[in-house]
């Protein structure tokens, strides 16, 4: 017996209800990135492995898809070489190419390789599939979509304030009311790390205050003296522990921590700006709030920083984040091209629609009629309604086989019902005679006899 086929891990099959449903969540975002302003680029599949590697930090690279290279490349390697076993020495000779990691580093090629042609500030999106070779485990694949949206030549605040309301439109667009917008801005957590005297442990720092909320104040100041942080630091620190209240009542708080700090102060006259102006504005249905322990991308992030958790009581990671660089560009040589993006979580956000019953029931509607086939005679006419019907845009569909007996009728019906198909016209031989059609409701099981026209008004 032939082995059963199976997939890598890692990837996964879509049946046809989860590509409808996945399809309307990227046709959302897609609108909205069009009603912004964003112009659509894409980029290829695979890259040039010293477009991609370097990029990531050592951890990145490894969990880069290489692609080996065509014919026969091993014959291009030395004996010494390849006794030597060593993977740094031999992939560059036998893989030029390699899957994209993410959509970022792609972009930034693209902005450099196309400058000339760009008028900037430049606001592009990209709803494409990344590959890494990661562990597979729930929520984490080797094969994914990211959904970005990027403005690149321009270091005006309002960029990240039309981020913000960029969120709140494609989430209220998808129904998913209450979400958080969560902002920081590295400024900040570099001048609160200039006040406790950790400039040098940045990093460490905000890894250790970014798990607050997991594991509570102690524990955070006793990671925090295990990377040397000192005690007259820590108690520098004591108003982060206990920052509440509204946007505002937090900014004045941070006021006084960073008084001392110009680049601590700078930052919170970026988040000032930001949050004054989504106040005149208004959200639709998100909310906005100023998170001091965020850090995400704290090693390429300059300005603000933004994470999008799900609505209260929904336990999800985060469905959205992103950020202000400063020099994306420059690793590839054109310097001081500062930018911010966002970036949705397209897995995550189906999780949560799904959970919450959010997805519109039309959606994963295939098909709106199904004509039941009694034969040769019938399904000729059958299929002159159906082809009037796609003319008329109505999702039509004649069944392929002739019902010679109930039991096939009751087949056709049955693959009505599975298919979630809503009408069905039965088309039998009294039918024929009088040109008339018995539609038959599947919710209801009501039935109606009308004529064409009849039939084309209730079907749209």
């Amino acid at each position: 017996m032939a082995q059963k086929p199976s997939i890598p891990k890692g990837t996964r099959d879509f049946n046809a209800s989860d590509v409808a449903k996945r399809t309307y969540i990227m046709e959302t975002i897609k609108e909205q990135f069009q009603i912004y302003g964003f112009q659509p680029i894409e980029t290829p599949s695979f890259e040039n492995s010293d477009t991609l590697m370097g990029k990531y930090g050592d951890e990145g690279d490894r969990l880069i898809f290489k692609i080996l290279n065509s014919g026969e490349f091993l014959k291009k390697i030395s004996d010494e070489d390849y006794n030597q076993k060593s993977e740094s020495l031999i992939t560059p000779k036998i893989s030029e190419k390699a899957l994209r990691y993410d959509l970022t580093v792609p972009f930034a090629r693209y902005v450099v390789q196309h400058q000339n042609d760009i008028e900037f500030p430049f606001k592009r999106y990209q709803i494409q599939p990344v590959w890494r070779a990661d562990r597979p485990q729930k929520g984490r694949f080797r094969e994914f979509y990211q959904c970005d949206a990027d403005v690149v030549g321009s270091k005006s605040l309002f960029q990240e304030v039309e981020f913000v309301q960029l969120y709140d439109a494609v989430f209220s667009a998808l129904k998913l009311e209450g979400v958080t917008i969560k902002i920081n801005n590295r400024k900040i957590l570099s001048g609160i790390a200039e006040v406790i005297g950790a400039q040098d442990k940045l990093i460490d720092f905000t890894v250790a205050l970014d798990k607050l909320d997991k594991i509570g104040e102690d524990k955070v100041k006793e990671e925090m003296r295990g990377k040397g942080i000192s005690e007259d630091g820590i108690t520098k620190l004591q108003p982060l522990f206990t920052l509440k209240g509204e946007f505002g009542e937090q900014i004045e708080s941070l006021k006084s921590i960073l008084s001392a700090s110009e680049i601590g102060l700078k930052g919170i006259e970026e988040l000032e700006f930001i949050n004054t102006a989504i106040s005149n504005l208004e959200l639709k249905t998100a909310i906005l709030q100023l998170d001091v322990t965020l850090a995400r991308g704290l090693n390429y992030y300059t300005g603000a920083i933004f994470e999008v958790s799900a609505p209260h009581g929904v336990k999800m990671g985060s469905i959205g984040g992103g950020g202000r660089y400063d020099d994306l560009t420059g690793i590839f040589g054109l310097k001081d091209m500062s930018g911010v993006g966002i970036s949705f979580g397209l897995d995550r956000i189906y999780l949560v629609l799904e959970e919450l019953n959010l997805f519109p029931s039309t959606i994963t509607e295939s098909i709106k009629v199904l004509f039941i086939n009694f034969g040769q005679d019938e399904a000729m006419f059958s299929l002159n309604a159906v082809t009037k019907l796609r003319q008329a845009q109505v999702k039509a569909e004649l069944f392929p086989d002739a019902a010679v007996s109930g039991k096939q009728r009751k087949k056709q019906m049955n693959y009505a019902n599975r298919r979630n198909i809503p009408f069905v016209v039965i088309m039998g031989e009294e039918e024929l005679k009088s040109e008339m059609y018995t539609l038959k409701n599947m919710v209801s099981g009501e039935q109606q006899t009308v004529n064409f026209d009849q039939l084309l008004s209730l079907l749209k």
